[in-house]
């Protein structure tokens, strides 16, 4: 006799369900002659398919089943007996790996999803015209070791004071689904719903437990139990509890327009699941014959695309995340002529249940009509990255080094910041290094090196740097940093220490050892506060100037209607101090100089030039403006000018 049906509804959900003294069971297989659970339920192992573990077929290719006793923490897998061969698969819809088994022979674990004790009810993201972005790979970010082990999300809790105290308030991880090996930046995953397994800590020590629970009690809260945090997930969810109780979001970035490579060569997942003949490639279950850095999901497949619509709205209810950073859209617009519809379908399912998460597009070419909204047969997202201001900057940088005669491409900078043709100017993310733009050997400089390719720690490369930093904090747009960013690192990263010596964040750098790092970390805090301060710096309101070429400056005014202080930028590529410079002003009176990144460099710069606090502005008309100030421009600087008057 097969497995039981008790249980079992039109509405059983996909994967493996703990309910009534047992686990309902529900696979995908349209093609298979048979399908077994087989695994270790209550104690007792049986990895042999038979009759008693075989699964019913459904309606639609489904086959459904239920085992009574099996439970949370049972390990299983699904035998497949299909035209071409027959073998084990994992689940799809697996909520857990097994870490030994080691990945690509991992068992499935049977997890329920109320097994964390949530503490941060009430929780609400910022605003997302607040959002300030920092971009960072778990497993390389920070902890002891780097080169010969993985970093987990117990070292990435070791450095939750430092983003707070940093000021950021979200975060967004690379991609966290389960890939093939220890190492790797996340964007070849091959078990969609399970987490990276070795970002967790398998053996929890009681020298973790405690320090998780001390950031708890810190935040006058309940800690977990030990117990609780020794389920691998659930140490992921108590990073994202802890995020949420230190005022900071959430962003998973999420790829759904291909596995990783490796999906072709492990016999026990997604490619040929139903084990069809593997002679004809359109009999892959989940894939299509194309390709982009590993196997393109079938989009056009309905069970696909609820697959990918599942998978989405799995991380933000089960992992309560706020939002994600969705991977190359573009491939599933154009990998199918259903493609556009997919991407609506997936922002409009989430933001059903998840209004406050946020959706972030990469789509390149950078396209509007991709944060339009779908009523307006846009694809609903809310915000896309966007390359005009980094190419720009980077651009304006690397002109620069070559020297004070060279022609640095300020309107092209201006052109980026006061770009008009998405639904709001928010809904840009804008940044000048992310995990792309300064991998390792693919040929993009960090800041500071594309400053002075010739000495990174240059005054040069310093001050330099933090124009560069400066303009992406104080221009419109949801700004991103990228890990290493806020402390000059200057070396390319990898997600492969083990091989590359060169690619970690220099952390000891912070101490005595590089003051650089700690000047422009300081640097960094500060001029994340100013955005932080001042709603005009994360409003819509933007006017260009000046832009002079010749002497190298731009400044431009951002301001929110009848909330805050206006606030006038005034940026310098030039390598001299300019005296005595005139810039047009939206209003007489004084203005405090509220920022000078003179004042950092060699912290306290007690030579740094500026204006004793304020400027002030008198009825001079001026670049179309009503007034004018006469004024000190540092060399390589940026100063924030705000209105004397205001909340």
């Amino acid at each position: 006799m097969p497995l039981s049906l008790q249980h079992i509804a039109a509405d059983t959900p996909m994967g493996a369900h703990p309910v009534g003294g047992g686990t309902t069971f529900r696979v995908w297989a349209p093609q298979a002659a048979a399908v077994h659970v087989v695994g270790r339920f209550s104690g007792r192992e049986s990895w042999i398919a038979t009759e008693a573990n075989a699964l019913t077929r459904g309606d639609l290719g489904h086959w459904l089943g239920f085992v009574p006793g099996a439970g949370e923490g049972d390990q299983y897998r699904f035998y497949v007996k299909g035209a071409g061969a027959e073998g084990y698969k994992r689940d799809p819809y697996a909520r857990e790996l097994t870490a030994m088994p080691a990945y690509p022979a991992a068992n499935c674990v049977i997890r329920r999803a109320d097994t964390y004790p949530w503490q941060a009810d009430g929780w609400r993201p910022p605003a997302f015209n607040d959002l300030i972005l920092y971009q960072l790979h778990i497993g390389t970010w920070r902890g002891p070791d780097l080169r010969s082990r993985v970093a987990t999300v117990i070292d990435v809790l070791r450095g939750l004071d430092y983003l707070a105290d940093l000021g950021v308030n979200a975060v967004q991880f690379l991609p966290m689904a389960e890939y093939a090996a220890p190492r790797s930046m996340g964007y070849g995953g091959v078990d969609l719903f399970s987490p990276e397994m070795d970002y967790t800590v398998e053996a929890l020590s009681d020298e973790d437990a405690a320090f998780v629970a001390e950031l708890f009690r810190r935040r006058g809260r309940s800690a977990p139990s030990k117990d609780v945090l020794a389920i691998p997930i659930n140490q992921i969810k108590a990073m994202v509890d802890l995020f949420h109780l230190t005022g900071i979001a959430v962003l998973f970035d999420i790829v759904l327009n291909h596995a990783g490579a490796e999906a072709r060569g492990h016999a026990d997942g997604l490619w040929f699941f139903d084990l069809q003949p593997q002679g004809d490639p359109n009999r892959s279950l989940y894939f299509t014959e194309q390709d982009h850095a590993g196997p393109v999901f079938a989009f056009a497949k309905e069970e696909i695309r609820q697959f990918l619509i599942d998978n989405t709205n799995f991380f933000v209810n089960e992992y309560r995340i706020d939002g994600y950073r969705y991977d190359q859209a573009t491939v599933i617009d154009q990998s199918s002529n259903r493609g556009w519809a997919l991407l609506q379908d997936i922002t409009a399912t989430v933001r059903t249940g998840r209004p406050e998460a946020i959706h972030i597009a990469e789509y390149w070419n950078v396209n509007p009509w991709v944060v339009r909204r779908r009523e307006e047969g846009g694809a609903g997202f809310d915000a896309t990255w966007s390359d005009g201001l980094r190419e720009a900057v980077r651009r304006a940088l690397a002109a620069a080094s070559h020297g004070r005669d060279a022609h640095v491409g300020l309107h092209a900078v201006a052109d980026a910041i006061a770009r008009t043709d998405f639904p709001a100017r928010w809904k840009r993310v804008e940044y000048v290094e992310s995990h792309d733009e300064v991998y390792r050997d693919r040929g993009k400089a960090r800041i500071p090196k594309l400053a002075d390719p010739s000495n990174p720690r240059s005054w040069y490369a310093r001050s330099r740097s933090r124009v560069a930093t400066g303009l992406l904090l104080t221009s419109p747009g949801i700004p991103m940093l990228f890990m290493g960013q806020e402390v000059l690192e200057d070396k390319q990263w990898s997600d492969n220490p083990a091989y590359f010596s060169d690619v970690l964040i220099d952390w000891d750098g912070l101490s005595a050892a590089d003051p650089a790092m700690a000047d422009h970390l300081r640097f960094t805090r500060e001029l994340v506060e100013m955005r932080r301060r001042h709603p005009a710096l994360r409003g819509e309101g933007v006017r260009i100037v000046v832009v002079d070429e010749y002497n190298r400056v731009l400044a431009f005014q951002r301001w929110i209607e009848g909330r805050g202080r206006d606030v006038m930028i005034v940026v310098s590529l030039n390598e001299e101090t300019l005296n005595g410079y005139r810039i047009g002003m939206p209003r007489d009176g004084r203005w405090i100089e509220a920022f000078n990144s003179d004042v950092y460099d060699r912290w306290v710069n007690r030579n740094a030039a500026g204006n004793g606090g304020e400027v002030w502005a008198h009825h001079a008309p001026m670049h179309e403006m009503p007034s004018s100030a006469s004024m000190t421009i540092p060399a390589n600087s940026v100063l924030l000018l705000v209105t004397d008057v205001g909340d």
